[in-house]
């Protein structure tokens, strides 16, 4: 375990952070501007600990690799993405296959594709009430996140879709 003090001395020295990520990519906190800009000492960092993308320079959040790497394991890290990747439909389905939550980063236009609100709200339901109005009426959407939790039923009711209310499946849940 590296000291806070160690870390901040050796925060321009690469093969320094290239050791201490491999014990906590969180590390990459104490790293100089430069090596938080370095690729592959954050990718090496996000690998360890996908939290580690706060850390990361901005040009590496709006990274593909990068980003791909720590959504695959950890969904919420999404926020730390650039806005031109919170609105990247590959990375969004990977970051809500693990964490639904990471809908709540979206762009406006993927909380508007179906694709996506269905993966996040299967993997946590009450997501839904960040999805567009026109996706959350959707039938297969709506049954999907009243499955995976029954609060849902508020945002569902809320929809102003009669014909979704009036759907037999959707009724039998909502019972």
């Amino acid at each position: 375990m590296y000291e806070i003090e160690e870390l901040k001395n050796n925060s321009t020295n690469r093969d320094f952070f290239v050791d201490a990520v491999k014990e906590s990519g969180l590390y990459l906190e104490w790293a100089s501007s430069e090596l938080q800009d370095d690729k592959d000492l954050v990718m090496q960092a996000v690998k360890q600990n996908p939290g580690a993308l706060e850390f990361a320079s901005d040009r590496l959040k709006g990274d593909r690799d990068i980003v791909f790497e720590a959504v695959s394991t950890v969904g919420w890290v999404m926020c730390y993405a650039s806005d031109e990747l919170r609105n990247d439909k590959e990375i969004l389905l990977r970051a809500v296959k693990n964490d639904g939550q990471a809908l709540y980063y979206a762009s406006k236009e993927l909380r508007d594709d179906k694709d996506v609100v269905l993966e996040a709200v299967k993997n946590k339901g009450i997501i839904v009430k960040y999805a567009s109005l026109g996706v959350r009426s959707d039938v297969d959407v709506a049954v999907a996140a009243l499955e995976q939790n029954s609060k849902t039923a508020s945002y569902v009711k809320g929809c102003l879709n009669p014909v979704l209310l009036e759907n037999e499946e959707v009724r039998k849940i909502l019972q």
